[in-house]
């Protein structure tokens, strides 16, 4: 800037002198000199002021496990969720991760009890453990407290309230600016213009698949990014199924960026198939549903690097944050990231197929 103004300082010179000449002089040559003067300083100022370097962005998305903010119809609530939510306030639950999920761009977790303060009957179930969920709409504000933007819907207890229950359960989250994702509803995500589209199913065996497939098609038309986001499988088993695993390798090869899994209560691990990251389980995580649940869990992120001018991923990373379900000597309902070395390396290595548990 100083060379600017010392070049824009020799024209008003050039110029003073120019005018001070006399009238017989030739001054033609003082005018030469000024466009000369003045084209130069267009030209350092033209390589002073240049565009500024278009940056990629990143995007962070963080998956998060079974969620129950209820306890269990017809036992005592007695050291249950709902006592918890009675005597503390949302923030609490969420508390010891608030600070990892409030640091990305979008948390998508499984909602898996129904949002109502309604007297409902609950739906007939032919199969017995049986185990029906419902809690006051107010314990939405864990979710919001908590740094939520999303969640799936498409699980088992959803619909433990019949119709009325599952639409109380949707009002209830559109009211507290929550997006939600169901067998036909898929939840979009969007940053600086980029669309990420996360497909919830329930994949309970495979004749779920072809239709995830088709979802996987239509969301190919309205997005950049493609995440299917499934709830299925064997409860306690810490390995995947066959039928879950060809599933997932379905999605993959029909455009999927990204699987991740839910359901059992417990974790599974990783896998990459043609360069493409499938986790099979990731566990519970705020979980009303036992008092004493396999204490292991994870964070799963996963961060785009974004070419804003292109909308296309230029490179991606994941993390994997080993937690506690619980931190107390029962479940007090507060999930906490894991600061033992020999505990956090398990989870790692078992997320990572080395090992059979987590524990």
């Amino acid at each position: 800037m100083k060379k600017i103004f010392a070049i824009i300082l020799s024209v008003a010179m050039v110029f003073s002198v120019s005018a001070c000449e006399a009238a017989d002089e030739n001054t033609s040559s003082a005018v030469s000199v000024l466009e000369t003067v003045v084209t130069e300083t267009e030209s350092e100022i033209s390589s002073v002021v240049s565009e500024p370097e278009i940056q990629n962005f990143d995007i962070k998305l963080t998956f998060l496990g079974d969620m129950i903010l209820a306890k269990q119809k017809d036992i005592s609530p007695s050291g249950r969720f709902d006592e918890y939510a009675e005597k503390n306030p949302p923030e609490y639950f969420l508390s010891k991760v608030k600070d990892i999920l409030a640091a990305d761009d979008f948390t998508i977790a499984n909602l898996e009890n129904v949002l109502s303060d309604h007297e409902l009957t609950p739906r007939e179930k032919n199969y017995s453990p049986a185990f029906w969920f419902k809690s006051k709409t107010s314990n939405v504000n864990v979710l919001t407290a908590g740094s939520v933007e999303a969640v799936l819907l498409t699980n088992n207890h959803i619909m433990d309230y019949g119709e009325e229950g599952f639409n109380d359960t949707i009002n209830t989250l559109t009211n507290a600016g929550l997006k939600y994702g169901t067998n036909d509803n898929t939840i979009y995500l969007e940053k600086n213009g980029f669309k990420i589209a996360v497909i919830c199913a329930g994949l309970w065996a495979e004749y779920n698949v072809s239709n995830i497939v088709n979802r996987i098609k239509d969301a190919e038309q309205n997005s950049n990014f493609q995440v299917v986001f499934f709830h299925g499988g064997t409860e306690k088993l810490h390995a995947p199924e066959t039928y879950k695993v060809n599933a997932a390798h379905t999605f993959v090869d029909n455009g999927a960026d990204l699987v991740v899994g839910g359901h059992p209560h417990v974790l599974q691990p990783r896998e990459i198939y043609n360069g493409v990251e499938i986790v099979y389980s990731v566990g519970n995580f705020c979980y009303g549903g036992a008092l004493r649940p396999e204490n292991r869990t994870v964070i799963y992120q996963y961060t785009l690097n974004v070419n804003p001018e292109t909308l296309s991923t230029e490179t991606h990373s994941s993390e994997i944050i080993p937690c506690y379900v619980y931190t107390g000597s029962i479940n007090n309902y507060q999930p906490a990231p894991i600061t033992d070395e020999t505990h956090k390396q398990k989870v790692l290595e078992f997320m990572d197929g080395k090992t059979d548990s987590p524990i």
